[in-house]
């Protein structure tokens, strides 16, 4: 759950670190594409200024050649020998600034015009002016010293379009013819200006670009360009050792912008080696294609360092005000969340017990203040009610306890004569039983006996033949009355001695044995006892009896009849204190891990609808009477093991 302080601070300083931020960078954003926008300007009046220079090129060229065609030197010449005619338009050629000068006659003119249409133009009428491509064979057959001078090795460019090509030997000329009719030369006047290695051309477009803007000072550091289709033939752009990059090509973004599709570029390029704002502008030639491109173009880096200042200087100081404004508004605000803060602490304080929690004095003396005081009186009335209501709790703990400790005590007694009860109902059910089969059985046996008697009296010397028969009968017979007495002992414990005895354990085990002996003859049961030295404990033999059949006969019915019974007597120390145990174990699945603990408990029982669930508990009572104890366990190998032990009975005791 968001804190009223983080809310408050949220309100309050969303505008100042978010909002304005936002704002920032939108007018930052804004700033940005407007200074891109008048470098890109900048380098499209640049670019408008060296194509105004290229067409004056282009203009005084043929200006120059049709006013020599027409001058009266001209016609003047036109009736010298063909040698001084010659010599006369070199010095021409040389006085107008051009590469060559050439005079042809009308029929070698139709023949030429069909390739160069400015030369078809001057038959036709005044004359004109283009840029033309000569191929080598083109400058060759007009100057040797220009095809040297246009023929350029081509250095593999970063991001060029591939070419299979090594060497541009054409070249780029500023092409201009004007008809000749004057008497003896009727024709026409062929001149140009190479512009491959042209380097006085480009260093003055340089110049009248950037010398003004002060490029020796930093403000621009620009470059000029001419391209034969995309190779550089003209350039004031320097590679890494400082030499111009003639024979470098521009990249394939460019070429295909400018040169396939016609567009004038105007955006940042890679130039050579740097990134450079850039305008390429797509050349044509008297054909109507493009042939090649004009461009200029300034160092990118050191604009980029200035808008990168700026940017450092703009978030620089809104970081400044940030750091300045925020400290000063969280102390302000200080003055809020303080009592707030304080509040909560002792609202938790409280929550946590400590009831004379408060909030004390509070600076502020506006609403907080007066709420803080209020809350202050509230704890006052909450603290005397909490301790009203604790001597209330107090005292009504102690007559719960009162009640509690009687309650339980009543419950003691009752759990005790319920126990009594059970087993005395039991004791007396199993007597009641016990002495009418005993009473059945005793008449029967006293006719046998009598009977034999009857007969050795009668037969007397004639009975020694079946003396050993008679003599088995009566042993018998004598067998049947100790069955029948035992049966009486532990069905009527209290005619025989109802206060403890000293018993010797092993001794009732043997008894218990015989009366069980029924039910580990109708299974597969082996027993094995294992004896040793063991004090006598002082308990109810026929209490004793009970305990030891009901666990024998527990575990008979646990291995379902078929099994290992294995009973062990022998000395145990339990607590330091001598005494005697008893262990039954047997080879079957075992107690239930989850009901381990409650098998002593009252109506505990794995058979249902066979047993009560009493005899456990009932054995557990009468070993604690005696101040011993019985346990349970499963051993690790299988079945489980029941424990019994007594104390050694003391020589004082009083025997029943």
């Amino acid at each position: 759950m968001t804190s009223v302080r983080l809310r408050l601070l949220i309100l309050a300083l969303l505008p100042l670190v978010v909002l304005m931020p936002l704002l920032l960078w939108l007018a930052v954003s804004r700033w940005a594409a407007n200074y891109d926008n008048l470098l890109i300007a900048n380098v499209e009046s640049d670019l408008r200024i060296a194509e105004q220079y290229l067409a004056q090129i282009m203009t005084t060229t043929g200006d120059g050649v049709e006013g020599l065609a027409s001058s009266t030197t001209f016609k003047d010449a036109a009736g010298l020998s063909r040698t001084k005619f010659e010599a006369f338009l070199e010095d021409k050629r040389a006085e107008l600034g051009l590469d060559f000068l050439y005079y042809l006659p009308r029929g070698a003119a139709q023949h030429a015009g069909t390739k160069w249409p400015v030369i078809s133009a001057a038959i036709n009428g005044p004359g004109a002016t283009e840029i033309d491509i000569f191929s080598g064979g083109d400058l060759l057959a007009v100057d040797e010293d220009l095809a040297l001078r246009a023929r350029l090795p081509l250095i593999e460019t970063e991001a060029a379009v591939p070419t299979d090509r090594n060497i541009e030997d054409r070249g780029m000329v500023v092409h201009t013819a004007t008809g000749v009719s004057v008497p003896g030369r009727i024709g026409v006047l062929v001149g140009g200006i190479l512009l491959n290695r042209n380097l006085d051309f480009i260093d003055t477009i340089n110049a009248l670009v950037y010398h003004s803007e002060g490029t020796e000072s930093g403000d621009r550091q620009g470059t000029a360009t001419l391209f034969l289709e995309d190779v550089r033939v003209s350039t004031n752009v320097r590679l890494f050792e400082g030499e111009r990059a003639l024979g470098t090509r521009v990249s394939a973004v460019v070429r295909h912008a400018v040169l396939d599709e016609g567009q004038t570029w105007l955006n940042r390029a890679f130039v050579v080696n740097d990134w450079y704002i850039s305008g390429y502008l797509p050349l044509i030639d008297s054909m109507g294609h493009r042939v090649g491109m004009l461009y200029v173009g300034y160092l990118e880096a050191p604009f980029i360092a200035a808008k990168r200042g700026a940017y450092v200087l703009i978030f620089a100081a809104f970081a400044a005000v940030l750091a300045l404004t925020i400290p000063l508004f969280l102390r302000l605000a200080g003055g809020i969340f303080s009592p707030l803060e304080r509040m909560t602490q002792t609202m938790k304080r409280v929550e946590d017990g400590q009831l004379d929690a408060r909030i004390g004095a509070v600076s502020a003396k506006d609403e907080i203040g007066e709420v803080a005081a209020h809350l202050d009186e509230l704890l006052d009335q909450v603290q005397e009610r909490d301790q009203a209501l604790r001597s209330w709790a107090d005292e009504l703990n102690t007559r719960v306890e009162d009640r509690t400790k009687e309650l339980r005590e009543t419950n003691e007694k009752l759990e005790a004569t319920y126990q009594q009860l059970v087993m005395s109902e039991k004791l007396a059910s199993i007597g009641e039983i016990t002495a009418g089969v005993a009473h059945e059985i005793n008449n029967p046996v006293a006719v046998i006996q009598g009977n034999v008697d009857v007969i050795r009296e009668t037969l007397a010397d004639a009975a020694d033949p079946v003396a050993t028969e008679l003599a088995l009968i009566d042993q018998q017979i004598s067998r049947i009355n100790a069955i029948v007495g035992k049966l009486l002992q532990f069905a009527r414990p209290g005619d025989y001695g109802v206060f403890a005895e000293q018993v010797d354990v092993s001794g009732v085990l043997d008894d218990c044995l015989v009366l069980v002996d029924y039910v580990l003859s109708k299974g597969d049961i082996k027993v094995e006892i294992e004896r040793s030295d063991a004090p006598l404990v002082s308990i109810n033999t026929g209490e004793l009896q009970q305990v030891i059949i009901n666990l024998v006969v527990n575990a008979v019915q646990a291995m379902d009849n078929k099994g290992k019974l294995t009973l062990t007597v022998g000395k145990s120390m339990r607590d330091g204190q001598i005494g005697t145990a008893l262990v039954v174990s047997d080879t079957g699945p075992g107690v239930d891990t989850g009901r381990i603990n409650t098998v002593f408990d009252p109506f505990y029982t794995t058979k249902l609808g066979e047993g009560t669930g009493l005899g456990l508990s009932v054995s557990q009572t009468l070993i604690a009477q005696a101040d011993g104890l019985i346990s349970v366990r499963n051993k690790a190998e299988g079945g489980a093991e029941f424990s019994v032990w007594l104390p050694e009975a003391q020589d004082d005791q009083e025997a029943a």
